[in-house]
């Protein structure tokens, strides 16, 4: 699984001569890749949207009946030729490539610890270089390769005046001079990251299924993560800048291709998005994003009319106003005691309006009813 990659970025490094040229020549390999799947999935995406409309009518037509709501969205699905699956595509296939290029890259300059020390002696061993000094010993690399020859026995990897086999949280700890230069490299890329979600912030409709705040959180979520690469190798965050850089040319492409005039894919999008709101409000589910509706929908299914959608709960308040206006003339619901048991010890009413015994009562009916009868009639 790695050998491949690793014979890639040695022969952009035979190329080029250049770590982090090469680093970057990986990274438009992997968006060369990764692009369809991502237009793909914008696609699917902004069908999906603009369906929303006809999605909305049948979530309120088939409201108490799950199953037919799902057999009516399978076939809309099918009549359109939507795959709702089809934006789980790039997080899919960009899981396993970070982790490939996070063990490539660690690989490259692995370097053996206390507790590894008698594997790395039995390794230098076995290909007859035990004169070395221990340092670098490349992993997925064939030992013949220049990039291996280049990096065995080092203790860093020098690339434009940085050493790309070193953190920024390591840099720090040598010093402040020395750490800055590597801090920025993180600064970067987080701005990288939050340009990019703020172009895709800026051409997305508010979504009938994502609250603001919601995707405030998707806006800013990348930064967080920019900030857990202070603790990456730098070849890492090399590879995330230049990726980014390549990400946010993408997203101008995806801007023009499915934004580019009224009747793009995205406009037709947005005009559903915003039907969809409408009807929503008009069936009074009052919105609030997946979460809230997620609430709702708990909700309707434990029976609870405070946060159950619209109809039932609404229908229940128009029944109680109608009963006090027949009773009273006035239209303000009756008032229902809270009291469900009946108190102890104080007979109550029975249906037919007769008071129902107490246990006394009961029990001295019993007693009388248990006693032996005697006849009226004398012995002669």
């Amino acid at each position: 699984m790695f050998e491949i990659p690793a014979g890639l970025f040695s022969w952009f490094h035979n190329l080029t001569g250049s770590y982090m040229v090469a680093i970057a020549l990986m990274a438009a390999v992997v968006m060369a890749i990764t692009t369809p799947l991502t237009l793909k999935s914008t696609k699917g995406m902004l069908e999906m949207q603009r369906l929303a409309p006809e999605m909305r009518k049948l979530q309120n037509e088939h409201r108490n009946d799950r199953q037919k709501l799902n057999e009516e969205m399978m076939k809309l699905y099918q009549e359109h030729k939507v795959n709702p699956l089809a934006s789980c595509l790039p997080i899919a296939a960009q899981m396993p490539i970070f982790l490939i290029m996070f063990r490539l890259l660690r690989g490259l300059v692995y370097e053996p610890t206390t507790g590894t020390r008698p594997i790395a002696d039995a390794t230098l061993a076995a290909v007859n270089r035990t004169d070395v000094e221990l340092g670098f010993i490349p992993r997925y690399l064939g030992t013949e390769t220049e990039l291996y020859q280049s990096l065995f026995g080092r203790h860093d990897m020098p690339s434009l005046g940085l050493d790309l086999s070193k953190s920024a949280f390591d840099a720090i700890g040598e010093g402040f001079t020395t750490g800055i230069v590597y801090s920025l490299l993180v600064v970067l890329l987080g701005a990288l990251y939050f340009g990019q979600q703020r172009m895709v912030a800026a051409r997305a409709a508010m979504s009938p299924t994502m609250s603001p705040a919601q995707q405030k959180l998707m806006q800013y979520l990348p930064v967080f993560f920019a900030v857990f690469q202070i603790f990456f190798l730098s070849a890492l965050v090399v590879y995330y800048i230049f990726q980014t850089l390549i990400r946010i040319l993408q997203q101008f492409y995806i801007t023009r291709k499915f934004y580019g005039h009224d009747e793009a894919l995205g406009r037709q999008a947005q005009r559903a998005s915003e039907a969809a709101r409408e009807e929503a409000k008009k069936s009074g589910d009052g919105g609030g994003g997946m979460f809230a509706q997620a609430k709702r929908d708990l909700a309707a299914a434990k029976g609870d009319p405070k946060d159950a959608p619209g109809e039932s709960n609404g229908t229940a308040k128009r029944a109680a106003a109608k009963t006090a206006k027949d009773k009273g003339g006035s239209a303000r619901p009756i008032p229902t005691s809270k009291r469900v048991t009946p108190p102890k010890n104080r007979p109550t009413t029975s249906a037919k309006g007769r008071p129902t015994p107490s246990r006394k009562e009961a029990q001295a009916a019993r007693a009388r009813s248990s006693r032996p009868k005697t006849s009226g009639k004398k012995r002669r």
